[in-house]
């Protein structure tokens, strides 16, 4: 039976022109920095530049980086900060990179950072995400990949992708947790003054809203009805009736002007409503729920949960203007 491999604690930081700071700053401020109340196993940290030092960020800013991609061939944990989707992946990266994988470290992607593991062909019949606005483009082009589009990270093992940017700090602290356990992440997480760990996922982040073009169809004055008549039950015939249709035609033309059914908009609305009570007032759970039309906190949580990936409660605590 082969013997354990230590733990590899070196992390490299790929560098390269264009590159966002915000992403790069992530994994520096995670893994780069020093911190001695984690003890000497504590990573070891070096960005690699990929067309040589230094490189131009997209605030403008230069970084002089350590060394070039020679650092990935013996690296534990490879980062890739979000990559310009217009722009090719180097085949003399995604080469490294393959070699990499195949050696046993880890690569892990924030944001769009997730086209670079597509191009190398690492993500073919694994899950990953990435930004709700990328999810469609890189389907398309990436068939071969299982877009999970609503969490913040997806956890392949050797895989490692986050969603939006500011969901790479949750990715790095799902790492270090993976590393050293619970304890040094909310350690590190103290230092961030984030949380340790985010309920949800990118569901609740996504403005939900209906195309400003149906203010000028017939629909218009019903879908403002309904907006302002959240609290009552809306039928399918009454409303129908309201805008002057057959059943059959409304619901054709419902989902031509808004992309889904009555009922699925309805919720959404509902959903949006009840997210603006939650940031901006201090009203509680069973109003909420009577104002908005869900009728309990029981239903107003299901569909909140479903829907959010998260609690009322914990959206609340997390973005109430009351909490902060």
């Amino acid at each position: 039976m082969p013997k354990p491999q230590p733990f590899n604690r070196k992390v490299a930081l790929l560098a390269f022109d264009g590159m966002p700071l915000f992403e790069f700053s992530i994994a520096v401020e995670l893994f780069g920095l020093d911190r001695p109340e984690m003890g000497p196993n504590w990573y070891s940290f070096q960005i690699a530049s990929l067309e040589g030092s230094p490189v131009r960020t997209t605030a403008g800013l230069h970084v002089i980086a350590d060394t070039g991609l020679e650092i990935f061939a013996d690296a534990g944990t490879v980062i890739i900060p979000g990559w310009p989707i217009d722009r090719p992946v180097p085949v003399e990266l995604t080469k490294i990179l393959l070699t990499s994988h195949r050696r046993g470290a880890r690569i892990l992607t924030i944001c769009s950072g997730v086209y670079v593991l597509a191009a190398s062909g690492l993500l073919a019949g694994k899950r990953a995400t990435t930004h709700w606005k990328y999810t469609d483009h890189v389907k398309a082009a990436y068939p071969e990949i299982e877009i999970v589009p609503d969490v913040l990270y997806v956890d392949e093992g050797q895989i490692l992708t986050s969603a939006g940017s500011a969901a790479g700090i949750d990715l790095c602290l799902h790492l270090i947790r993976r590393d050293f356990g619970p304890a040094s992440a909310n350690t590190v997480a103290r230092r961030l003054v984030v949380p340790p760990h985010r309920d949800g996922g990118q569901a609740q982040f996504i403005e939900r809203s209906v195309p400003v073009s149906y203010e000028s169809d017939r629909l218009g004055p019903l879908l403002d009805h309904m907006r302002k008549h959240l609290h009552q039950e809306h039928r399918i015939p009454d409303l129908a009736r309201r805008a002057g249709m057959s059943e059959r035609t409304f619901l054709r033309r419902f989902s031509e002007a808004t992309g889904m059914t009555p009922a699925k908009w309805l919720l959404n609305v509902r959903l949006c409503e009840a997210r603006d009570h939650l940031e901006t007032s201090d009203i509680s759970i069973e109003r909420i729920a009577e104002h908005t039309g869900f009728g309990t906190p029981t239903n107003l949580r299901h569909h909140f949960r479903e829907q959010m990936g998260t609690t009322p409660t914990a959206y609340r605590q997390t973005f109430g203007r009351m909490s902060a």
